[in-house]
């Protein structure tokens, strides 16, 4: 026994409860201390609000928010004074009652697979859907409508053009060939460096043939009544006439005068200057 001391003083550790020389929060506290670092510099360096590392230093785990956030503050303030957390973790769930089990996952997931199918109706889809119809549907009007389409636009903007498509029908029916008898113009049009004749069927028709002067063949076959066929060579043409007396003749811009008969075949031949008969 030591001289002077009282029995307390050689117990081997201070008089405190074996609780609280382990609880969760003094073990961190201490060794905060120990690393020489301020509540400050904690909270700092975690991130964890001051008024939370003073209350979990004091084992007042409510600030946290709950157990899940408790341990998580817990783990973080360990590694922060350079404790192993592990213990540290294993203490706060047996003094809790054990580790709070983890959330499940499946309703959670089901919480965000079923909200999306609650939204409303997509009107930006329904709107351009609607109007690729509208499109299609005019345009495929349009094409079928073709011709039609055309001519009503014309009436409406007033516009004369829409008689044209009957024009062609009246314009076939009048060719300049078809005149039994040439104007005067187109007499004196005649070149004088060339023989031109030009065959009619005025009263009647007629089969005819026509060479130039190399024997080439212009024309062989039937001339229809009020039907007219122009030939035309440097030097001469040659004729053969079915049927003479339905055929009227203009040679060089002149005409024929000869008294030709009704189903009568002649030959003739034409050159430049007077007309000469063959």
């Amino acid at each position: 026994m030591s001289i002077g001391n009282s029995p307390e003083d050689e117990r081997p550790f201070p008089d405190v409860t074996e609780e609280a020389r382990t609880s969760v929060g003094r073990a961190l506290k201490q060794a905060r201390m120990e690393a020489g670092l301020t509540v400050d510099d904690v909270s700092t360096a975690t991130r964890v609000r001051i008024a939370i590392v003073h209350a979990i230093e004091a084992d007042d785990f409510a600030p946290c928010g709950g157990d899940v956030y408790a341990r998580g503050h817990i783990r973080t303030l360990a590694k922060a004074v350079r404790l192993d957390p592990a213990p540290l973790l294993a203490q706060f769930d047996t003094e809790r009652g054990g580790r709070p089990a983890p959330t499940p996952a499946a309703p959670l997931f089901e919480a965000e697979r079923i909200r999306p199918e609650r939204r409303g109706p997509n009107w930006t889809a329904a709107m351009v859907a609607a109007i690729v119809a509208v499109v299609g549907f005019v345009g495929f009007t349009a094409f079928k409508g073709g011709d039609d389409g055309t001519a009503r636009d014309q009436v409406a903007g007033g516009t004369p053009t829409v008689d044209k498509s009957a024009a062609p029908t009246p314009k076939k029916s009048k060719p300049a060939d078809q005149k039994p008898e040439p104007s005067d113009s187109a007499i004196a049009a005649a070149p004088q460096d060339k023989v031109t004749v030009q065959v009619s069927a005025v009263d009647g028709r007629s089969w005819i043939s026509a060479k130039d002067h190399n024997g080439r063949m212009l024309f062989d076959g039937l001339l229809k009544k009020g039907e007219s066929k122009t030939f035309q060579d440097s030097s001469k043409i040659n004729l053969i006439l079915g049927d003479a007396g339905a055929i009227q003749l203009y040679v060089n811009g002149k005409k024929i005068e000869d008294d030709f008969q009704p189903g009568a075949v002649e030959r003739l031949t034409y050159t430049k200057g007077d007309p000469e008969v063959g």
